[in-house]
């Protein structure tokens, strides 16, 4: 026998893709450059495959989406316009400390939804809201949640870089065509668990020293006039996003274009902007759906949704699947592996439970795996504990965002088992 044959491909790539949802929970490598090197020897050495053959489960597609998208509004974060408009949508609550939690949401939710993502728009919104809440006496807990929440609120958007991420993911698994409504779903559970931190914690208010106070009131007093180049960048984003969803532009290609017009008119800085993408998260997102085609490809994604069919029946898959996919995005990248290792067996875990609604499963999947993102351990939650100037708070803060960031898990489970069906079939 064929030494390259004596072990089964299929237990061989399975198991990588364990070692590498492992790796991703428990070390700070990236598991994009594990993914591919792991696809290599396996494909090449175990299944005897040609390199051209494993190579060609590289997702171009999505690789050149993300990279145009992120590009475009990294050049928009460079040149200050996301910040600016962030200002400006604050300006408008007049520090009236009920309105300022929902407008937090608000805001992270519509930058979210527009392109950059939940990391990309927590970066940019949770200083300022964490400035301004710490002189109104807004909650830190409170704020952090509407914060990220409303990130997480957004970030499904057809047009928003971890939405392409997921409706591709679910495009492999035969569930295309579903976009608005995995952004609904997405948008729902989020707004329901951000209502429900609004009516608990709004009452609580946390009195700042006086220094973080003045330094809050001068965030606040800040010109936020956008200068020439700003108000460019803000018609040419609005520009593409018609064109997107109005003129099916591809998605891609056409934030490429309005990056390059952007450059092309000296309004930002190319170099600080390809510095500003996410290459880290590209390389994670596209290394474990390279591993996850080769999986396909000697039959280890079968087995994989064999394995998981076992921890459900028909009645509880959307809660358990929910549950499951929660339990590894707290320590793990729900858009770089969590989304592109699970959302492609939605279908196939149907038929092997034996019942079930497979769009339900991916909403389920999406949903259950975002909503434990508010956790320290995981960026959107670090990013907020980063953004408390008291050594004491931020730990207060800490440990208040692991305790509900946990508790999600169970949320997230309850949630997708009573309403993913619904979302599914409306």
């Amino acid at each position: 026998m064929d030494a390259r044959r004596a072990v089964n491909p299929a237990i061989l790539s399975l198991l990588a893709l364990v070692v590498a949802l492992a790796l991703s929970m428990t070390s700070r490598i990236n598991v994009g450059l594990l993914a591919v090197a792991l696809a290599w020897v396996i494909g090449v050495y175990a299944a005897g495959l040609k390199p051209d053959v494993v190579m060609a489960g590289f997702p171009i597609t999505l690789f050149l989406t993300l990279t145009g998208v992120t590009l475009l509004f990294a050049i928009a974060d460079t040149n200050g316009t996301l910040e600016r408009l962030a200002q400006h949508a604050v300006r408008a609550a007049r520090g009236n400390a009920r309105v300022l939690p929902v407008l937090f949401f608000l805001i992270a939710f519509a930058i979210s939804t527009v392109g950059p993502g939940a990391i990309s728009s927590v970066a940019l919104v949770i200083p300022l809201a964490m400035a301004i809440s710490e002189r109104t006496g807004v909650s830190h807990f409170l704020t952090a949640l509407m914060v990220a929440n409303g990130a997480n609120a957004g970030n499904l958007s057809p047009i928003s870089s971890v939405g392409v991420i997921a409706n591709n993911a679910m495009a492999k698994g035969g569930l295309g065509g579903h976009e608005w409504r995995v952004w609904a779903a997405n948008f729902a559970a989020h707004a329901l668990v951000a209502l429900a931190a609004y009516l608990v914690l709004s009452g609580r208010r946390e009195v700042a020293p006086a220094g973080e106070s003045r330094a809050a009131s001068a965030v606040a007093a800040t010109d936020v006039a956008l200068s020439g180049h700003q108000r460019l960048t803000s018609l040419l984003i609005l520009a593409w996003i018609v064109g997107v969803v109005g003129f099916k532009l591809n998605l891609g290609m056409s934030a490429f274009g309005t990056a390059a017009l952007l450059l092309l008119a000296r309004a930002g800085d190319e170099q600080a902007a390809i510095r500003k993408v996410p290459w880290g998260v590209i390389l994670m997102v596209c290394g474990v759906s390279l591993l996850i085609a080769l999986l396909e490809k000697t039959g280890g994604m079968d087995l994989f949704t064999t394995l998981l069919a076992r921890l459900a029946t028909p009645v509880t898959l959307n809660g358990v699947i929910a549950f499951v996919t929660g339990a590894i995005s707290t320590y793990s990248s729900t858009s770089g592996v969590v989304l592109p290792a699970f959302l492609p067996t939605a279908a196939t875990l149907v038929e092997k439970v034996g019942g079930g609604d497979p769009l339900a499963v991916a909403l389920s999947i999406n949903v259950g795996s975002a909503l434990v993102d508010v956790s320290p351990l995981s960026t959107l939650g670090a990013l907020c504990v980063a953004a408390v100037s008291s050594p004491l708070a931020s730990r207060a803060l800490f440990n208040k965002l692991l305790a509900w960031g946990l508790a999600m898990t169970v949320v997230g489970a309850v949630l997708c088992q009573l309403m993913a069906g619904l979302f599914a079939r409306a």
